[in-house]
């Protein structure tokens, strides 16, 4: 079959079932909430998208030992994770994911971690997987009439884009004027609250919305809530240097007590 229509099927699939797999993430084990997780605002994930073909293209290389495909795999699709993160991080002052908090970390765009789940994802793929995309591959070849929901479902993405693009250029300008780096999830989950406390209607698909003036009221709001984290931060170092220097000054007049009490018993 061709390799074009086999890789957009892949990206198809991929991009799917790798939105589905993070949004039931955020809602079970990251924030608790549901929110529609990617840049885009449609229920796909081209990263997932581009992981998936790439688990397919490598695993045709002819190594008999699955354990060095596995590892070239989480490898290359860190490295894509990397790559993409970088691209909206120069290019649109925006961060899809941050991974600061995690170990190991490289610009709080891929840690040891997260890597290590792209190996967990390889290794499904290689050994359990493998065999039934295959199977899926042989199925599309005999009903070629899919491709065409293949190349519908490509012109929504790309009108999607488009969408997401314009929406993220005026993120960027604000970003660009406050000096902030916006962290998309942290800002959907912002207006998410914002909504809940004013008992407004909340579109999961359209978090951000596309007004201009909403927009930048979601940033200010999602602006002051950094801030105050920031200061709350800043409060509890203080402090901790605080009772630091309060506790040595004990411990040095009870140090000079002790001398002095000494010297004088002698």
């Amino acid at each position: 079959m061709n390799m074009f229509l086999t890789l957009a099927f892949l990206f198809f699939i991929g991009s799917i079932l790798g939105w589905v797999l993070e949004l039931f993430f955020r809602r079970i084990v990251s924030k608790g909430e549901w929110i529609n997780p990617g840049f885009l605002v449609g229920p796909y994930l081209p990263l997932y998208g581009f992981g998936l073909c790439t688990f397919y293209l490598l695993s045709q290389i002819n190594i008999d030992d699955g354990v060095i495909v596995v590892l070239i795999m989480m490898v290359s699709v860190t490295a894509i994770e990397y790559i993409a993160g970088l691209i909206f991080i120069k290019g649109m002052g925006v961060k899809l994911w941050d991974y600061s908090n995690n170990w190991g970390n490289v610009d709080g765009l891929i840690c040891p971690l997260y890597t290590l789940f792209w190996g967990i994802l390889g290794a499904i793929y290689y050994y359990l997987v493998s065999p039934y995309v295959l199977e899926s591959l042989s199925w599309l070849e005999d009903n070629l009439a899919f491709s065409f929901f293949i190349g519908f479902f490509f012109g929504i993405i790309i009108i999607d884009t488009i969408y997401s693009t314009n929406l993220i250029v005026k993120v960027r300008k604000f970003a660009l004027e406050k000096g902030l780096i916006v962290k998309y999830e942290e800002l959907k989950s912002s207006i998410l609250k914002q909504a809940v406390k004013n008992k407004e209607k909340y579109s999961f698909i359209f978090a951000i919305g596309n007004n201009v003036k909403i927009v930048e009221e979601h940033l200010n709001e999602y602006m002051k809530e950094q801030i105050k984290r920031t200061d709350k931060i800043k409060r509890t170092i203080n402090l901790f240097i605080r009772d630091k220097v309060r506790l040595r000054r004990n411990e040095s007049c009870s140090s000079k007590s002790k001398e002095s009490k000494s010297n004088s018993e002698k």
